[in-house]
């Protein structure tokens, strides 16, 4: 088996970087192989950076990114193109849209107290990517279909809707979020102002996520 490189997007939240190393610790554990965790920005170690460093062995890069978007289609590439020895990075797709994250949310909504059954809107980062904005689709019914009742969705930039056009009171709120931040905090803010009942929290290192990486990895091996 090679390595796993986990690559997050990262953020000025440390306890929000700890999401990625956890998750890439539980996943490597599991397959008995060495794992790092690493990130686009705003965190140390870079991805380009690990990618740099001389590795005798083949590595399995798997995108801690929940849609397509500009880090997926050039950043990454770029990156592995840069790295020391290219041709031993394989890299994976992106960690989301996924049926195991779907479950996941449902998971973070019944813990934040929401009813089954209950109206839902997803919130997510967003990106001004067209392709993101149809993963985001696609992780709006996965949800929908996991929770059994439709979902609505939002987003905090980019293209799409805004929580303030489609979160409606006594809602609960699922975010489509791996990490803790600056987004999140945006989210459980606009969420409460426009009437939200429950606001669920990120997905973060939940079993669910973690088997999903274990997954990828194989995958891509």
């Amino acid at each position: 088996m090679p390595r796993l490189v986990t690559v997050a997007h990262g953020t000025r939240t440390a306890v929000g970087n700890v999401v990625a190393r956890e998750l890439t610790a539980l996943a490597g554990e599991r397959l008995g192989i060495e794992a790092i965790a690493s990130y686009v920005e705003l965190s140390e170690p870079l991805f380009a950076d690990v990618l740099r460093e001389p590795y005798d062995g083949e590595s399995v890069a798997v995108p801690l990114l929940l849609s397509t978007g500009y880090h997926v289609r050039v950043d990454l590439p770029e990156a592995v193109a840069g790295a020391a020895d290219p041709a031993r990075v394989r890299l994976a797709r992106p960690f989301g849209p996924d049926p195991l994250l779907a479950q996941a949310q449902v998971a973070r909504l019944l813990e934040a107290g929401a009813e089954v059954g209950q109206p839902v809107t997803m919130v997510a980062a967003g990106s001004s990517d067209p392709a993101a904005l149809d993963d985001l689709g696609v992780a709006a019914s996965l949800l929908a279909e996991a929770w059994g009742s439709p979902v609505r969705f939002a987003t905090l930039g980019g293209l799409g809707p805004r929580p303030a056009e489609v979160v409606q009171p006594g809602d609960a709120v699922s975010s489509y979020l791996l990490a803790t931040g600056f987004f999140h905090r945006k989210l459980v803010a606009e969420a409460k102002e426009f009437g939200a009942d429950v606001v669920a929290d990120v997905i973060g290192p939940h079993p669910l996520a973690v088997g999903l990486l274990v997954r990828r990895t194989s995958r891509a091996s």
